[in-house]
């Protein structure tokens, strides 16, 4: 715990480390969140093909989506965040709790301005606690002139021991796009989802918590996000499996996605102002009651957190 923000900035990983074999690795590529481990149990799923290179998005853990999400013709795939080496502000600290926190951040720079031509600045909390992980995330316009609008996604892969024996909650009665049929728009009867072929689908206006049964060692998985409307569930199946240089074809059995985020309508952020999100992924066996603060106005520092959605069709493509 005594590595200086220097030190562990030259490298290409940050480790949080609670003691108790639980930690939490991210990689500085893309914010990546490439491991978190509660007692030694993994609980995020990697491709065993992953590219570490630099270059293109770590296949698995958690990559950061911005500003867009899916086929984008500005520039990569689920836009530049994934792709770019973040900043350290706050290396591991230990917090008076036992909890240990870092803190990373994103500008705009020439890279990004090639493509997609804003100025902003992100910044990314990370907390691991004894079973828990928290994601606090601040989107912010310095502009005094342009607005923009964007799309903001954890692209969470949980680890599993058979996707087929998982449950999904809180999303009945919800709408969703569904990708593998042409990006059809239809309604969630089911209380539980499960997954038993190519899944993709983008579930509109869902609440803040899902459970996810059946992860590791059979254990449950909570997860609870504030200022994410949408939740994404995907697994590729066989055949997309084989279409990915970076995914093994016997891999998607392992693994679960489901993604909180902005993403079937644009957050527009006004001049001056910021946006925040947040997250909370945890491990339990028991029934457990989480919550976070309601989505609400907030004024701080003269700046105005806020969402203004809008309505945008967006015609959306196979590829992952």
């Amino acid at each position: 715990m005594a590595t200086t923000a220097a030190a562990v900035a030259a490298t290409s990983v940050v480790v949080l480390d609670r003691g108790n074999n639980t930690t939490c690795t991210i990689n500085l590529h893309g914010a990546t969140v490439v491991s978190w481990r509660v007692n030694n149990q993994e609980q995020l799923f990697v491709s065993k093909l992953a590219s570490f290179d630099g270059k293109k998005a770590i296949r698995g853990g958690i990559p950061f989506v911005f500003p867009q999400f899916g086929p984008w013709s500005f520039g990569p795939q689920h836009g530049f965040a994934r792709i770019t080496r973040w900043h350290l502000d706050r290396a591991p600290e230990r917090l008076h709790n036992g909890d240990v926190e870092a803190i990373f951040s994103l500008m705009d720079n020439e890279f990004t301005r090639s493509i997609w031509n804003y100025q902003f600045r992100i910044t990314y909390r990370l907390i691991l606690r004894e079973k828990e992980l928290h994601f606090h995330i601040g989107v912010y316009n310095p502009s005094k002139d342009l607005s923009f609008t964007f799309n903001m996604l954890l692209h969470t892969y949980l680890k599993v021991p058979d996707v087929r024996r998982c449950q999904i909650t809180g999303l009945q009665g919800c709408h969703f796009i569904d990708k593998t049929r042409e990006g059809a728009l239809y309604q969630e009867g089911r209380e539980v989802v499960t997954v038993n072929e190519w899944t993709d689908r983008i579930y509109q206006h869902t609440p803040q918590e899902h459970v996810i049964t059946n992860v590791v060692s059979g254990r449950k998985m909570r997860l609870h996000k504030y200022n994410f409307p949408d939740t994404v569930i995907w697994n590729p199946w066989i055949d997309r499996s084989r279409e990915m240089s970076d995914f093994g074809d016997d891999e998607f059995p392992n693994m679960l996605c489901v993604e909180a985020g902005n993403v079937s309508s644009p957050v527009i952020l006004l001049p001056g102002t910021c946006f925040e999100a947040s997250q909370i992924l945890q491990q339990f066996k028991c029934p457990y009651n989480l919550q976070l603060p309601p989505a609400k106005l907030v004024q701080e520092n003269a700046m105005q957190f806020i969402i203004i959605e809008g309505n945008v069709s967006r015609k959306t493509k196979r590829n992952r």
